[in-house]
């Protein structure tokens, strides 16, 4: 992978700093790329059980009021906070990209050591990635085109929306897919397969964006003061968004927290793959996906170092 400027090449792009650097991908590597997107979307399937959705209709309020958090409030917040601080285009279509996201499966380990509801957590994230299919190209499509600088910016990489939708679900998709038919015809082999699917997947995730920082360096150096505060920043609104909702329908401790890391951490291996494969692969929006892969694990650590040390305080008086 190597990177080119964008006047004159690739895109076509005439905007300057971040906005013009792109992540040159060769065929070998887009097919790379898409086969760790297919291990991460088959992985999460993998995790899926009737029981995770039977939770959510039985007890459908905090499940819920997770998932409008997720799926609706977090990237209309984004949008606002794109227009308020205004950053280059391409870092801005990267915080909208994040946003819409589905949850992540590590989020459901951050929640179990910060001692929330697993089993919430576990659903929120069964049911955010079955929705993705759908409202991951809708709400791109939907915040980047009413932010002037993003709709500029989709014009200029030639994003056709039912084109764009298409593609989306299928990549999504049909691994997804897979992996609830192996669950359900073979559940043994799911079982076997679940652990090394999501070893798997996130070495490789880890590996590919470790390759692009080094072949990249020079830019990542660069741009770095820029995209992390604005990483940490997207991060912990997120967090206080999760946090709010919870606290506004008056749930238990053990489902805010929950809540508040399961909103802010996002499948931003997803997130990249989709800057990669359909963005052109713009570098201000790869950096806030990998700036976030790596940020909200930090969070999410240290949110359940905070609430195990309350507890165990708690406990100690």
């Amino acid at each position: 992978m190597d990177v080119a400027h964008a006047a004159g090449a690739g895109s076509g792009l005439a905007t300057s700093g971040i906005d013009s650097v792109l992540i040159a991908i060769d065929p070998t590597g887009q097919l790379v790329l898409n086969g760790i997107l297919a291990l991460i979307m088959f992985g999460v399937a993998l995790e899926l059980r009737l029981r995770d959705f039977v939770d959510v209709f039985s007890r459908p309020l905090a499940p819920m009021t997770g998932l409008i958090a997720q799926t609706l409030v977090l990237p209309a917040v984004t949008y606002a906070i794109t227009m308020i601080l205004k950053p280059q285009p391409s870092v801005a279509l990267g915080m909208i990209i994040v946003a819409a996201c589905p949850g992540g499966n590590i989020s459901n380990l951050m929640t179990h050591l910060a001692r929330g509801n697993t089993a919430l957590s576990i659903s929120m994230t069964g049911i955010s990635n079955m929705l993705a299919v759908v409202t991951t190209p809708l709400n791109i499509l939907i915040w980047a085109s009413l932010n002037p600088s993003t709709a500029a910016l989709l014009r200029q990489v030639s994003i056709e929306p039912a084109g764009f939708l298409g593609t989306t679900a299928l990549l999504i998709g049909v691994p997804l897919i897979a992996g609830m038919i192996t669950v359900h015809r073979w559940p043994r082999l799911a079982e076997r397969l679940r652990r090394p699917f999501q070893i798997a997947s996130f070495v490789f995730l880890v590996g590919f964006i470790v390759a692009a920082s080094v072949a990249n360096g020079r830019y990542f150096l660069t741009f770095i003061s820029d995209i992390i505060p604005l990483v940490i920043l997207h991060n912990t609104i997120a967090v206080g968004i999760g946090w709010l909702s919870a606290r506004l329908w008056r749930l238990s401790d053990y489902d805010t927290r929950a809540m508040a890391i399961e909103v802010s951490m996002h499948n931003s291996g997803l997130g990249l793959a989709l800057i990669l494969n359909q963005f052109d692969a713009l570098g201000g929006a790869a950096l806030i996906a990998a700036g976030w892969g790596v940020w909200h694990i930090v969070s999410g650590w240290a949110l359940a170092a905070f609430w195990t040390r309350r507890d165990r305080r708690a406990a100690a008086e």
